[in-house]
């Protein structure tokens, strides 16, 4: 008798868990197959750390052969199921084609930037989802302190030193937490104009920091923002981005090269391609985590909408601690399914959550005990250790060594700004000219005013029509100096001194395509890049995003 197949989409909290646990319950008596775009598991709670230059970029990966005996690692997208056919069809990074055949199937695709009909914000924001993100704001932003520190107008050097992040949940408030204090760590040996210091901005229409977790978290982060000098501007939102800045949702205008998108979340677009019942994007399944009417599929993670047992009529959060739950449970299922044992639900039990602010300061409730300070930070950096999965050694080792000596504060340029664009739906891989892609990005719609075709993927063809905005009676300075920038674009597109860009990495470069004129992002790298033509037709399509962290 032929061993069973089993085959797993993506290796986040849910997919490696799953991978983690089957590994150990067969043992070589099933072929497991994990497929996922990269070849190793990122623990995404520590990635502001990247960016403020604490951790170096291999900690917070934890390698998959090394880590999940008895599974096959292969490196793809999957872009198209057969559910009847039973089979997954991928790309792998070169472009080639595969196919893996399944007798049980955990979808645990995990999810993507959550984009906003906001005008400007597709083409002059980056998120924050994956490596190469992280990669890329940690040099864009010492870039930024570089330049303000040698520019001549006051001007321009307050706008290279002002960072907005908008959204205040888990991922905004840490990015602007540990950004405020790598900005003036390095202003301390580029200093910047006299009067002048780095001014980090967070923005979010909720009411409060943080408002899906208790008043006692929110609270301590708001104070330690403030106090560190961060601006909370809650009920405030970005109302369009430029290239020279963001109008706020209040009518300021506020000069930046910096806009850093963290509004949370949307399922991978690949559960909505498949035409089962979903759930605001995710996929419906049963407490068991198997899909109703296909019991040989499991889905668990951000891409499944999983019923909450204690609050009965609601779904469980998206979050790294029910992903990482879920992906054990849905293991025992799947085992379960093939003789080993029994099915069993998914409950959890909170055991409380914590939040990294950077140096000693942390916010914690472990086991509804609330902590601030020193102690929180002591939980909080505990808990990331007992969490992660490998690499325990090395972060600690960084920590310390932060601990007694100043940051390397120097940029790398491993990332460049059209390499990692805020529409995807890979944020765990680059973009390159001429690279293969195995999908198509999500579209970003999520209704009226919803970003175009055209202008997330400049060159081709439309093929969605965004809905006029509504005229406004008055216009605000704001507003004035937008159009005003608007009008300088145009005028320097179609003027005909522009040269033709060059591409400074051949070996990625597509005979069929060739690049358009080059644009430039808030606080990008001169326009001598741009990305290519963007890929070709998918299958995948995407669903209006479900609601993220914020």
């Amino acid at each position: 008798m032929s061993r069973p197949r089993i085959v797993i989409v993506g290796a986040g909290f849910a997919g490696y868990r799953t991978a983690k646990e089957l590994s150990r319950k067969a043992r070589g008596k099933a072929d497991i197959t994990l497929l996922n775009p990269t070849d190793y598991f990122l623990y995404l709670p520590l990635l502001p750390q990247v960016a403020a230059g604490i951790l170096e970029p291999r900690r917070v990966t934890v390698s998959l052969s090394d880590t999940l005996p008895w599974v096959r690692l292969v490196l793809g997208e999957a872009d198209g199921i057969d559910l009847d056919g039973r089979t997954v069809h991928y790309t792998d990074p070169e472009g080639a084609r595969g196919t893996l055949a399944y007798d049980r199937l955990v979808l645990a695709a995990g999810s993507v930037n959550k984009l906003l009909p906001i005008p400007g914000v597709a083409e002059h924001a980056h998120g924050f989802r994956g490596l190469p993100e992280a990669l890329y704001l940690r040099d864009h932003v010492t870039r930024q302190v570089e330049l303000a520190a040698a520019a001549d107008d006051p001007e321009t050097c307050a706008a290279r030193c002002t960072f907005v992040v908008v959204g205040a949940g888990y991922t905004g408030t840490e990015v602007a937490a540990q950004g405020q204090l790598f900005t003036d760590a390095q202003v301390r040996r580029h200093p910047l104009r006299k009067g002048m210091r780095p001014r980090w901005i967070l923005l979010d229409i909720a009411e409060r920091v943080l408002p899906e977790l208790d008043s006692h978290l929110s609270r301590t982060a708001d104070r330690t923002l403030r106090e560190r000098g961060v601006e909370v501007r809650m009920g405030t939102s970005v109302k369009e981005a430029t290239p020279q800045g963001v109008l706020l949702t209040d009518g300021e205008f506020v000069a930046t090269r910096s806009l850093v998108w963290c509004v949370g979340v949307r399922p991978d677009p690949l559960a909505e391609s498949l035409g089962l019942p979903m759930e605001r994007g995710r996929l419906l399944v049963d407490p068991n985590l198997q899909v109703p009417g296909r019991p040989e599929v499991f889905a668990c993670g951000d891409a499944a909408a999983v019923p909450d047992l204690d609050n009965p009529g609601q779904y469980t959060p998206m979050t790294a601690q029910h992903a990482w739950r879920q992906g054990r449970t849905a293991a025992l299922n799947v085992a379960a399914s093939l003789g080993a044992g029994v099915r069993r639900p998914y409950e959890h039990r909170d055991l409380g959550f914590v939040v990294d602010l950077g140096g000693a300061k942390a916010a914690a409730n472990p086991l509804g005990v609330p902590l601030s300070g020193l102690a929180a930070g002591a939980v909080t950096r505990g808990y990331h250790l007992a969490a992660m999965p490998g690499n325990r050694v090395r972060v600690a080792a960084d920590w310390l060594l932060d601990a007694v000596l100043p940051r390397q504060a120097v940029q790398l340029g491993l990332v460049r700004s059209w390499a990692v664009p805020l529409d995807t739906a890979s944020p765990e891989l680059t973009h390159a000219p001429g690279r293969p892609q195995a999908r198509q990005d999500a579209d970003a719609r999520s209704g009226p005013g919803a970003a175009t075709e055209r202008e997330t993927r400049p060159g081709e063809p439309a093929c969605v029509q965004a809905h006029p905005q509504e005229p406004e009676v008055g216009a605000s300075a704001g507003e004035a100096v937008i159009a005003e920038a608007k009008a300088r674009e145009t005028a320097e597109r179609k003027s005909p001194e522009r040269e033709p860009v060059e591409w400074e990495s051949p070996e990625w470069e597509s005979p069929e395509q060739s690049p358009g004129p080059a644009r430039n992002h808030p606080g990008s790298e001169p326009a001598t890049y741009q990305p290519g033509q963007g890929p070709g037709p998918t299958k995948r399509t995407d669903a209006d995003p479900a609601e993220g962290d914020s």
